[in-house]
């Protein structure tokens, strides 16, 4: 019997999507590219295990828009990420997909030409030539895992991976991490709560089967060996900052009890600086005077940051656009940029290789 009346009543269609191996034949991995990965992971590996005592930053756009402004940027942060390599490790920060609270642009891979066209098989191809330049730049990326099934098409092009607030308590994300290639970061709840945070890396760090694709785009049973490298990201909520000392002892604490590794981030953005993005260096040197005075947990650091401050609506005339200007959350100036990341430097050159001893 026909399942018309009862099947897929809501769906306008079923438009094919090329594999991820279709995708990637088309964008290979170059070795240059390859490399860049490789020592991105394990480095970061090594700043959680507590082998290399330097910290880690993620800077970069809220969002990727305008991939001539993003490779702009990354060739500018390279320069930077290698007069600050002494101290600081730096990834740029590449987020393809946003989570809506309820409607709006929903990033590069779904609408690539922000303009409801939702050519999401295009924005995919886009996205993982975008994450191959910026490797080959020589940067190693970090992105916002959303869709399950993204990862598929670019995973080999990451270093570093976040789960967001609003997903860290979701079973769908927390397979995923146990299965994804690098070093995993669990933000708090929105509402300040570690709780999802502190569970959803104690899941990943587990073995999962779940129901994915394969490089053909064959439904599968997918079954990981779960990810030891998942720790906590500190990001505000609930109506107030949580980078403070206190709230970093708390989650040492929480942590602690739940027998996880004392590895924290600290999202300068977000909750931390109440969405003003004038108040991230205000974060981050906070943080950088934690370390100085005896932190050992604080592992690392994330900045929005573009290279025009604050943020714009997308126009309907996409020629009027700012150049280098975000269009989701407002970001830090490139030179207010370079000046955090100097000071910081200045503030724990001296402190970090002792940090480990």
């Amino acid at each position: 019997m026909s399942s018309a009346q009862t099947d897929n009543l809501n769906i306008a269609a079923f438009d094919r999507m090329p594999s991820p191996d279709e995708i990637t034949t088309r964008v290979p991995l170059s070795p240059a590219a390859e490399q860049t990965v490789l020592t991105g992971r394990r480095t970061l590996q090594a700043i959680l295990d507590h082998q290399d005592p330097r910290l880690f930053v993620v800077v970069g756009p809220c969002s990727i828009h305008d991939p001539v402004a993003g490779i702009d940027y990354a060739r500018r942060l390279k320069t930077l990420a290698d007069e600050v390599a002494d101290t600081l490790v730096l990834v740029m920060r590449v987020y393809f997909e946003k989570p809506r609270t309820a409607t709006g642009w929903k990033g590069y891979i779904n609408d690539p030409y922000m303009d409801d066209s939702f050519r999401i098989e295009e924005g995919m191809e886009k996205a993982r030539s975008f994450l191959l330049q910026v490797n080959q730049v020589g940067l190693p990326a970090a992105t916002e895992a959303l869709d399950p099934i993204a990862p598929q098409y670019y995973g080999d092009l990451i270093s570093w991976t976040a789960i967001g607030a609003r997903t860290s308590e979701s079973q769908t994300h927390r397979e995923m991490a146990s299965g994804l290639s690098t070093p995993v970061g669990f933000k708090n709840g929105t509402d300040g709560s570690l709780d999802a945070a502190v569970n959803g890396i104690i899941s990943a760090a587990n073995p999962h089967s779940f129901l994915g694709i394969n490089g053909q785009g064959q439904s599968s049973i997918i079954r990981t060996r779960g990810n030891r490298y998942g720790h906590v990201v500190l990001r505000g909520g609930g109506g107030r900052p949580n980078y403070d000392t206190v709230s970093v002892s708390l989650a040492e604490k929480a942590l602690a009890k739940a027998k996880i590794p004392a590895n924290i981030v600290v999202d300068c953005s977000h909750a931390n600086s109440w969405k003003n993005p004038e108040y991230q260096p205000l974060v981050m040197r906070d943080v950088a005077h934690q370390i100085r005075e005896g932190n050992r947990s604080i592992v690392g650091l994330m900045i929005e940051s573009f290279i025009e401050a604050g943020n714009q609506p997308i126009p309907a005339d996409l020629s009027t656009l700012r150049y280098g200007c975000s269009v989701t959350d407002a970001c830090v100036s490139w030179d207010t940029t370079v000046d955090m990341i100097r000071n910081t430097r200045d503030i724990l050159r001296d402190v970090l290789p002792q940090r480990g001893a």
